[in-house]
């Protein structure tokens, strides 16, 4: 039928695929179910013709989907490399083969990769999507994405992975429902009243199709009936057929159809059916569910009893499948066989969420297992559930686990079981708890030979210990790398290097810094790349912790390039919320907020982990005299005092203390920072010492003031807040240096009030005007009112960045002039793009000229 109301889209689409002569672009088709969404797609390939090179892929509706499973579509579609690697499973070979066949030497026809049905996606596909939306610019590449729109809720992975695709490259296509006039149009040519069509359909393309084309001239409704309108009037065969193929979601392939060839034709022939290029589906997925659904459950089961015995024969046949129609059949036996296979396979190339979900269905049909397979497969499931994300999950599993191994007398397994235990409830913030399952860990792991286990116990300890800020950890450390140098264990020796290097790094910062860089080189060279991402990832958070904010920026841009090439999505939300602390310290807020709200936009998990993130976000909020500040700092609080780390709550600590005191209450800032003040002083921490000290001494309640306490601090509290002041602009930091010089003469007092005006530090400047008042010193004006109610919201550096892109700069030139980073000005030129609502560069300069926002220069 043709596409009516469909014409701008199309024209859409042919204007991306002409756009990748400059760079890959991406269309995303949204809609409900039934909106013509591959219809649109259909038609775009067939009017590309030669100019395109068009690859299909399909999500599926298993109990469990496909790891990767467009990506198997695409690989029969270019074989060669690919699919070899497809065979093999390793996630880093298979993303970079699909990349060299995109960029290969049939690019004269412009490659265009179809991904529909996302809503249905595994977690590896999705990680697909967001490597190749990372990797456009390398290839010219036209990526078109479909996804049912009322299928994907606020905290479906899905809507995190399009809203982090580079938005200058993405087309967002929303497919409505046909209008009245379409339908009255479509039921005109097929000589149908027009009106009962369109009030029962709602404009719903396939169901205005499926209605039309029916025998019967009125109206079904629902799409169930209309369906079993249309098996009615076919033979038993043909309905017995067409049951089979119901319970085998995308398409049944020849081979499942072998005995059922008649049935099969009646069905195309009828319409009920279509042929597909591997085999034979209903037209659409309701479809095929309005049949399934109308089968009996006794045989629906045995249909899908047919179809596990025809697959299992079969080689090659992915296992979710198997697992999907052996859950139907309620064959457990076949169930315990296969579903621990697919979950593995789910697993390495990093469908972990998919591998927990396998594992789950294994873990109901155990009942008949031995204790030791019970065990075994609670132990693959917490740690893919670790994996996932799913930390108390994971706990309950080890702790079943580790029952049934105590009981067997598995001494190694025990150990093992605790090692993780600790590990587990370190991330979920429980450290007393994880303390103890560590030690003991090592204490029955002592107990018999010693074996490469013990080296991780070991390693493990140590990471506790560095994490607390203690020095011992240095020799746990030490004891784990002569016993995994022992053993030939690389993985557990680099592991415990690391421990080592980041304990060292808090007594020698540069000897410690050298020795992670080192472990750094080792790890990547040994393709170790956890390893070697943790090791940068502590230097450069270390670095952020001392205010050594130019180590950080430079390790910072090498361990986030590093790990977003790897994809490890986990390090990169916990080195966005670092590096959002860092430029909000250098006055980048704008960039401060985009890395912080990137860093938090990924499911919630529990633990203090996200609170980097949380705490610069609300001490931006604070400061700005934004609404939420103390919500968010309090929501980081939580599980930061309950971990009772440094790390987590000295940072909390600083920022509710910052945040009380830029509300008028001096009593509660006072209070906050000496929560965290006697566990800084424990660890010897001279910059969380130094700024908690500060924020009491700035609350009218000074704290006994130890030697070592970070320089800038122990000046100004020593009222020497010119020399601080100087500090701090020696380091970048012209908010601190404001609040050095807030402490200082009236003119220094008005020279700080013109920083925190710039930065747009709306509720820090309200209380520094109030502090004046309280002083009877004359109070400085503020920012003009038009100028605080500038509907751009546009910061002082944004528009210096806006004139300059007006001026017809690169980002990189506007980089080198105004001495920032080229990510930097990333996100100030999409900060600037977003306030004034426009989509190109081009655009913003012409608002700038018609706003008049330039800048002088």
């Amino acid at each position: 039928m043709e596409l009516l109301e469909r014409g701008d889209a199309l024209a859409d689409l042919d204007a991306l695929l002409a756009d990748t002569a400059g760079g890959g672009r991406i269309a995303v088709v949204s809609g409900e179910a039934g909106a013509g969404k591959s219809s649109l797609a259909t038609a775009f390939a067939a009017a590309a013709g030669s100019r395109a090179w068009v690859l299909w892929g399909a999500c599926d509706p298993l109990l469990t989907p496909r790891a990767l499973g467009p990506l198997h579509d695409i690989a029969r579609q270019v074989g060669g490399a690919l699919r070899e690697r497809m065979a093999a499973g390793e996630r880093g070979a298979i993303f970079d083969a699909l990349l060299d066949a995109l960029d290969g030497p049939r690019q004269r026809r412009r490659p265009v990769v179809v991904m529909e049905d996302l809503h249905w996606a595994d977690e590896a596909t999705l990680d697909l999507v967001a490597f190749l939306g990372r990797r456009l610019a390398l290839c010219r590449v036209l990526l078109v994405l479909t996804y049912r729109d009322d299928e994907v809720g606020p905290d479906h992975q899905l809507r995190s992975v399009l809203a982090g695709l580079p938005r200058a490259l993405v087309r967002r296509l929303p497919l409505p429902s046909l209008s009245a006039a379409a339908v009255g149009e479509l039921a005109r040519r097929a000589g149908r009243s027009s009106s009962s069509v369109y009030a029962v359909t709602g404009g719903n393309p396939l169901l205005v199709t499926e209605v039309l084309a029916a025998a019967d001239s009125g109206v079904p409704a629902t799409v169930r009936d209309l369906v079993l309108s249309r098996l009615a009037a076919l033979s038993p065969e043909a309905r017995e057929a067409a049951g089979f193929v119901s319970v085998v979601p995308s398409q049944a392939e020849p081979a499942l159809l072998a005995s059922r060839g008649a049935g099969v034709e009646e069905c195309l022939a009828g319409g009920v059916l279509g042929a597909t290029a591997d085999g034979v589906a209903f037209r659409h997925e309701l479809l095929r569910r309005a049949v399934e659904e109308a089968l009996s459950p006794v045989r629906r089961a045995a249909l899908h009893a047919d179809v596990l015995a025809l697959l299992a024969g079969r080689p090659g046949v992915d296992p979710a499948r198997l697992v999907h129609h052996a859950h139907h059949a309620g064959d457990a036996p076949a169930v315990l066989r296969w579903a621990p296979v697919a979950a593995v396979r789910a697993a390495g190339v990093g469908a972990n969420k998919q591998a927990v979900a396998h594992y789950e269905l294994a873990l109901r049909h155990a009942a008949g297992a031995s204790a030791a397979e019970r065990a075994a497969l609670l132990e693959a499931y917490a740690t893919v559930g670790y994996l996932a994300g799913l930390i108390v999950e994971a706990l309950q599993a080890r702790r079943q686990a580790l029952s049934l191994r105590e009981l067997a007398g598995d001494t190694v397994r025990v150990g093992e079981n605790l090692r993780w235990l600790s590990r587990l409830n370190w991330w979920r913030g429980h450290t007393a708890q994880a303390r103890v399952a560590g030690e003991r860990a090592v204490e029955v792991l002592e107990s018999i030979p010693p074996g490469p286990q013990l080296a991780m116990a070991y390693s493990n300890l140590s990471q506790l210990h560095m994490l607390a800020g203690e020095g011992t950890a240095i020799e746990w450390g030490e004891r784990a790398i002569d016993l995994a140098r022992h053993f030939g264990d690389l993985d557990t020796e680099l592991h415990a290097r690391v421990n080592v290097g980041s304990t060292r790094m808090e007594h020698d910062f540069e000897r410690g810094g050298v020795e992670l860089e080192r472990v750094h080189a080792m790890a990547a060279a040994a393709g170790f790349s956890d390893h070697a991402t943790r090791s940068l990832a502590n230097k450069a958070c270390q670095a952020v912790e001392w205010c050594d904010f130019e180590v950080a920026a430079e390790v910072l841009e090498r361990v986030l390039d590093f790990a977003e090439a790897r994809d490890l999505d986990g390090y990169l939300q916990h080195l966005l919320g670092y590096r959002a602390a860092m430029l909000l310290a250098r006055g980048d807020w704008a960039g401060a907020r985009a890395d912080a709200e990137a860093a938090l936009s990924g499911p919630a998990r529990p633990g203090p982990c996200r609170g980097t993130a949380q705490v610069a976000l609300g001490r931006l909020r604070s400061r700005c005299g934004e609404a939420g500040a103390a919500e968010i700092l309090h929501e980081a609080a939580e599980p930061a005092y309950e971990a009772n780390e440094l790390q987590f709550v000295g940072q909390v600590a600083v920022g509710l203390a910052e945040h009380y005191w830029i509300a008028g209450d001096p009593v509660r800032a006072a209070a906050e920072a000496r929560r965290g003040y006697a566990l800084a002083l424990r660890a010897g921490h001279p910059w969380f010492a130094g700024q908690l000290a500060y924020w009491q001494w700035r609350a009218g309640e000074p704290a006994a003031l130890p030697e070592w306490i970070g320089k800038p601090h122990r000046l100004l509290i020593e009222g020497d807040w010119r020399g601080a002041a100087a500090e701090w602009a020696d380091r970048g930091c012209d908010y601190a240096r404001a609040e050095a010089l807030s402490c200082g003469d009236e003119e220094a007092v008005g020279e700080a009030l013109r920083i925190v005006d710039g930065l747009g530090a709306v509720g820090t400047a309200r209380r520094l005007r109030a502090e004046l008042r309280d002083r009877g010193a004359k109070v400085p004006r503020g920012p003009r009112p038009s100028t605080v109610a500038d509907p751009t919201g546009l910061t002082a550096r944004q528009r210096e960045v806006l004139t300059l892109l007006a001026e017809g700069l690169s980002n990189a030139d506007i980089a080198a002039r105004l001495t920032l980073s080229g990510k930097t000005v990333d996100h100030h030129v999409s900060a600037v793009l977003g306030k004034l609502g426009v989509p190109s560069r081009g655009q913003a300069a012409a608002a700038a000229h018609r706003l008049g926002l330039l800048t002088p220069r």
